[in-house]
């Protein structure tokens, strides 16, 4: 089924800063090459500006910040910039749009407040509209706790840059918050009324396999109740590391919450350095690259009619931001 898809959540721009010879035409190198986004029909394509807690975190962020646009200057055939004019026209491009996950980008453990003002206004005026902000990855930093942390909740920090957040219509990320941090981005933006959409970009379900990276049911309600998205992951550890088909479980439990919600998060990501072994392969077979989409789609129209299909695949994206951005 090639319906048009849009995918949340991948990890390209980092791949291209930090392996030496990254190739994103490369179909062997990463599961979100190009060839394989075409190959899958996509149409939307977050591109996540992904750093570490490190002192070069601000370094590594501009740094993929360039590489964002390059390609858009660079690969014209390719890639178009993923705004609200593309979504009415669709062209024959792959839209692609930058987020942040992990404010260390913005602001490593000592920088100051005009440095991290300015290194956000830097990132937003090279890359354009960001698609949504991740406070943290999974640990701690400055701003709050990650989903692997255990009681640290939302900092000082992480208040004052949602302030700065409100009103420039980009989206807070759940995905790698800890519960309390969760908790405290929803409480503060209620609290003081900011004008913040709320998301999950790449996120399953605790309800079909409990871990911490996934959300509780709580949470996802309130994202949907919100008006948000929640982009369903695909990598294995996050679905249960046994059974495929927990992936649709995902999705379909997905849909029970809120149909207008649901919608993929993939998470594709460089894997041949890491060292956890244990971990690999990352993906399943059914899900194993960008080019799975339509079989992907097939499976599902088992359970789902073609108007949920479609809301799936890139609807309810295109609908979030559309409405987000007018």
């Amino acid at each position: 089924m090639k319906y048009p898809i849009a995918d949340m959540h991948c990890d390209l721009l980092s791949f291209m800063a930090k392996i030496p010879a990254a190739d994103p035409f490369d179909r062997d190198q990463i599961a979100c090459a190009f060839p394989w986004l075409k190959d899958g029909n996509v149409k939307m394509q977050v591109l996540a500006i992904y750093t570490d807690v490190k002192p070069e975190s601000m370094d590594l962020a501009g740094k993929q910040a360039e590489i964002f646009v390059d390609l858009l200057r660079k690969e014209v055939d390719t890639v178009g910039r993923f705004d609200s004019a593309y979504i009415q026209i669709q062209p024959e491009q792959i839209g692609i749009i930058a987020s942040v996950e992990n404010a260390a980008g913005f602001g490593n453990e000592n920088a100051s407040w005009p440095d991290i003002y300015s290194q956000f206004d830097s990132i937003v005026d090279n890359v354009g509209q960001l698609a949504y902000i991740s406070l943290t990855h999974h640990t701690e930093n400055r701003f709050g706790g990650g989903n692997y942390t255990e009681g640290i909740g939302l900092k000082d920090d992480g208040k004052h840059l949602l302030d700065y957040m409100a009103g420039k219509k980009i989206p807070i990320d759940l995905s790698h918050t800890s519960d309390l941090l969760a908790e405290g981005i929803l409480n503060h933006i209620d609290q003081n009324q900011l004008d913040i959409a709320v998301i999950a970009s790449h996120s399953n379900f605790r309800a079909i396999w409990d871990h911490k990276r996934n959300l509780s049911d709580e949470f996802a309600q309130e994202i949907i109740l919100r008006g948000g998205i929640i982009g369903v992951n695909f990598l294995r550890a996050f679905l249960d590391p046994k059974f495929p088909e927990r992936l649709f479980e995902h999705i379909l439990h997905g849909f029970s919450l809120g149909e207008d919600a649901i919608c993929f998060g993939a998470d594709f990501f460089y894997t041949k350095d890491f060292p956890d072994k244990s971990r690999h392969p990352f993906y399943f077979p059914l899900a194993e690259n960008a080019g799975k989409y339509p079989s992907l789609l097939e499976s599902l129209s088992k359970n789902l009619d073609a108007s949920q299909l479609r809301k799936l695949a890139s609807e309810n994206v295109f609908n979030f931001y559309q409405k987000l951005w007018n």
